[in-house]
């Protein structure tokens, strides 16, 4: 396994014209659509990155801190996983489907959804899982048939240098490039025209990008992230919401997207929830964060002191941490307990390891802050009885949600993930990835038989509307006051089934179980 890391040069921006004309060649050139083709191109990029991994994880030491668990576990692992789960069903998601919902006419037309690949497609990355958040989306996109360009997080040097030169060795570099760059390169691959944009990253640069994309009504999918709220109630296992929401802003260093950005904890069980998070820190670093090989840092001296400034200047008290070392990039994971929701902890998404402690009443006003502070975060975190966590998910919106834990949606590599609102749009991971850089597109296939049947939708239209009508019209099972009518025949001819499909399908399981009691019954009477 190779260690070397190259260093991180910026792509020239005058190179970027061909490097993208050439991906569209190929596109056109039809050379990504055979299912063989691809699935060679990801065994390839599988075992670029296993002979990497070496390097993989020295990169991600040098960019994050991370420790060998996190970085097999949320980026190599990963990976290589997603890349084996979708290589074993890409055939079966490729191939074409009935259309549901056909009547009968309709079915001889053959309808059908066929998978096409949206073309040549833009991914940017981000820094905080350079490696996942980056490969992932390629996965998708070169498992649906398109060809690509990446640009990986400048933030995440090494990593960004390291993935560019497995993909060139992995490759077919005439479908598939990673480019190199800060704000000036991006803004130049924006330029471009794509038949789809890929981006992670904040909401900020989220708006600049669909602006952009919208120029050329081109489709984003939005990766971004949220003011995520966790909700602490009186009946929650306290013990079990402290370990839970206080791994989910060590992992990374908090650098995580869909971790919580603030708790609202029930007053009545406060100080034992605090408790209960020293207990669970102190199991995990048992000689303090700064001295374990398990706690990352903070990507860069830019994003500390951000981190540094959220702290000095909130009004909330400091409980737990504090400790920082702007050398090392280290910030101590930092328990604070605010008391007004215009608190920069509150307001803004901290994207490191504080810990924001809001004390509420009860549930109502819980739910009443989280949608004040953010009516659509990227997750939502509730802790308590199934009542009271079904009335969060009911109540509060968000693109996913982790019940009694902290995102553990977001570590299910096969679940589709993806924001709501101003958190983000689209979705991807799994065959949700495959869907992503999918264009499903209907398609009918009329035979020449059928032209005595389609007569009547050719002109002159007179005395063929009632006969359409007869054919097309469907009958309402509803009256004026929007009410289900009852209708006994159809209830017992379909065994209260209520549909036809319904009832063929009871009338089935009776028949089997009427076989199976014969043949019981026979048998008896043999004995």
């Amino acid at each position: 396994m190779s260690t070397s890391i190259p260093e991180l040069n910026f792509t020239p921006i005058d190179a970027f014209h061909s490097i993208v004309d050439e991906a569209r060649a190929s596109f056109n050139a039809q050379k990504t659509k055979p299912i063989e083709f691809r699935l060679v191109q990801l065994r390839k990029l599988y075992w670029g990155l296993k002979d990497n991994e070496a390097a993989i994880y020295e990169a991600l030491k040098r960019d994050l801190g991370k420790s060998t668990f996190e970085a097999y576990v949320t980026e190599i692992g990963w990976c290589e996983n997603d890349i084996l789960f979708v290589c074993k069903n890409l055939q079966k998601w490729a191939k074409d489907e009935a259309a549901p919902d056909m009547l009968l006419t309709n079915k001889l037309l053959s309808p059908r959804i066929r998978k096409d690949p949206l073309g040549c497609v833009l991914i940017i990355g981000t820094y905080n899982f350079p490696f996942q958040l980056t490969i992932g989306p390629l996965i998708g996109a070169i498992a649906a048939g398109n060809t690509a360009i990446i640009k990986p997080s400048e933030n995440a040097p090494a990593c960004a240098a390291l993935m560019q030169q497995i993909i060139a060795t992995s490759l077919d570099p005439s479908c598939y490039t990673c480019v190199q760059g800060a704000i000036p390169e991006t803004t130049a691959l924006l330029d471009k025209k794509w038949d789809k944009i890929f981006y992670t990253g904040s909401a900020n640069v989220g708006k600049i990008i669909s602006r952009k994309a919208a120029e050329t009504l081109t489709p984003v999918t939005l990766e971004l992230g949220g003011r995520n709220p966790a909700i602490v109630t009186r009946n929650a296992d306290i013990r079990l919401a402290a370990r839970r929401l206080m791994w989910g802003k060590i992992v990374n260093s908090g650098q995580v997207c869909i971790s919580q950005n603030y708790i609202l904890v029930d007053r009545e069980v406060l100080s034992s929830f605090v408790e209960e998070l020293a207990v669970a820190l102190k199991e995990y670093y048992p000689n303090g964060a700064k001295a374990s090989p398990d706690y990352g840092r903070i990507v860069n001296e830019r994003q500390w002191k951000r981190l540094k400034k959220m702290i000095d200047e909130t009004r909330g008290k400091i409980l737990m941490g504090g400790m920082m070392d702007e050398g090392e990039k280290f910030m101590e994971p930092t328990v604070i307990q605010v008391d007004n929701v215009a608190d920069s902890l509150i307001a803004e998404e901290s994207f490191g390891p504080i810990i924001a402690l809001f004390p509420v009443n009860d549930l109502d006003q819980a739910i009443r802050i989280a949608n004040e502070v953010h009516s659509t975060p990227l997750g939502a975190y509730p802790f308590g009885t199934r009542k009271e966590t079904d009335r969060v998910l009911r109540e509060l919106r968000s693109g996913g949600a982790s019940v009694n834990d902290a995102f553990y949606h977001g570590s299910i590599p096969t679940l589709a993930f993806g924001g709501v609102g101003d958190s983000g749009q689209g979705a991807y991971r799994g065959k949700a990835s495959f869907d992503c850089f999918t264009h499903r597109r209907s398609v009918t296939t009329t035979p020449g038989w059928m032209e005595s049947l389609l007569n009547v939708r050719y002109p002159p239209y007179e005395g063929k509307l009632a006969k359409f009508r007869k054919m097309a019209d469907l009958s309402p099972d509803f009256d004026r006051e929007g009410q289900v009518k009852f209708n006994l025949i159809t209830y017992v001819l379909s065994l209260g089934a209520g549909s036809a499909l319904g009832g063929v399908a009871r009338y089935a399981v009776v028949l089997i179980m009427a076989i199976a009691a014969r043949q019981y019954l026979e048998r008896r009477s043999k004995l």
